[in-house]
């Protein structure tokens, strides 16, 4: 949208500047996030690996009462770093995504179970755990976008013109 009062020489720079921004984005923004959600996952799963260095650890044990902690924290290492590295690679991404979609729901048990852990005020102050988990909910918006290409699709940085 161009606004009337401005030159029509700088609304036509704006155009094209604005362009070549969208176009890099929708290029390239779809990489960045895949990797970087990627990131997240090998990292956080990494470091449930090594007792005492993930801030999410005690918030698994104490949440997977009906399996031996010695043995799912690992577990769910491993799980989170396959996670990570298939984004990372962008390989076999149903896979990958189908590991995301699975694991997600776990990652939200403490706001049922350990509410105490998760809230100051119910339901708007969060602890930092509780922070923690709610940012979950930008990792399942990014895989439902990233699901949305498995098929080959993509962004586009504007409609088709007629």
């Amino acid at each position: 949208m161009h606004n009337s009062f401005l030159p029509e020489s700088f609304n036509t720079r704006f155009d094209r500047v604005d362009r070549a921004i969208t176009t890099w984005m929708a290029r390239y923004g779809m990489i960045i996030m895949r990797i970087g959600l990627g990131i997240i996952f090998f990292w956080f799963g990494a470091l449930k690996l090594f007792p005492g260095l993930s801030p999410a650890e005690e918030l698994v044990r104490n949440t997977t009462f009906f399996v031996n902690p010695d043995w799912f924290v690992p577990l769910l290492a491993v799980w989170e770093m396959a996670i990570g590295l298939g984004l990372i690679f962008g390989i076999f991404m149903r896979l990958t995504l189908l590991l995301l979609f699975l694991q997600m729901p776990g990652t939200a048990l403490p706001l049922v179970l350990l509410p105490e852990a998760v809230w100051t005020v119910f339901p708007y102050g969060l602890t930092m755990e509780g922070q923690y988990i709610i940012k979950n909910l930008a990792l399942i918006g990014a895989g439902l976008v990233l699901g949305g290409t498995v098929r080959g699709g993509r962004l586009q940085p504007e409609p088709d013109k007629p």
